[in-house]
């Protein structure tokens, strides 16, 4: 998606002031960190698609490590500012406003790269190709990615996604995608269907409620209000897969 676009703008204005900017949770992510392979102590980290820092801060604080934490949005990376200063852990975290797909890092620099929810802008192999050269030897990549979890979804959601993210995938097409991109696959953990509304749908729905229902944000409010009402009716069908991955050295 163009970060500069009148829509992107939109998406961003939907979403200032939400402390998640898509579906996820502290409690999932702490469990996942416990169960991940060994990483050098510490770890160099990468927090790709950052948003305004929900998982950049929990990495931070539970690595005590420093956090390079990169965002398209600026609005966001400012939000990130503001929290890391709350939280007093300046020292250990690095916003940066960039393209998540045309990072110039030194390669090898990164032994922890994670990304939550911001894949599918470019596409799930795609991003994972893009970003296997940034790992470290051994690094290790956590992603999550937008993805089918029945094997023959009902029509009406896989007409949805065929034209919103066409190049959604299953869970074992996924898995596939990451080993032709030069990966060994660890894990796969699915993020509850609760964990959506928790701690994302139900703060959007209330920022809905409060927007002015100005032309700009008129389609950006309308899609989103129609993506609830489908996860609503269909959440057993689709979901995020947090892919643990670790660069293969061939």
């Amino acid at each position: 998606m163009d970060a500069d676009s009148p829509y992107f703008a939109a998406l961003v204005e939907l979403h200032r002031g939400l402390e998640r900017k898509g579906p996820g949770d502290a409690a999932f992510t702490r469990e996942l960190l416990l169960h991940l392979p060994a990483l050098p102590s510490p770890p160099r980290i990468a927090d790709l698609g950052c948003g305004s820092g929900a998982g950049a801060l929990l990495l931070a604080r539970h690595f005590q490590a420093r956090v390079v934490a990169v965002d398209a949005s600026a609005v966001f990376i400012e939000e990130l500012r503001d929290r890391v200063r709350e939280a007093g852990l300046g020292p250990l975290l690095e916003p940066v406003v960039a393209d998540i797909g045309a990072l110039d890092w030194p390669p090898g620099s990164t032994d922890l790269l994670w990304s939550e929810g911001a894949a599918c802008l470019l596409g799930f192999e795609r991003v994972l190709s893009l970003w296997r050269p940034l790992l470290a030897r051994g690094g290790v990549a956590v992603v999550s990615e937008l993805t089918w979890l029945e094997a023959a979804p009902p029509a009406e959601p896989l007409a949805y996604w065929r034209e919103a993210y066409p190049g959604m995938g299953s869970e074992a097409q996924n898995v596939e995608r990451a080993r032709r991109a030069g990966y060994e696959v660890i894990a796969t953990r699915r993020l509850p269907a609760e964990s959506w509304w928790k701690n994302y749908y139900d703060p959007l729905r209330e920022r809905l409620d409060r927007l002015a229902p100005t032309p700009a944000l008129a389609a950006v409010a309308a899609e989103t209000a129609r993506e609830m009402a489908l996860f609503e009716r269909f959440s057993g069908s689709y979901g995020y897969v947090f892919y643990v991955l670790r660069e293969r050295r061939t």
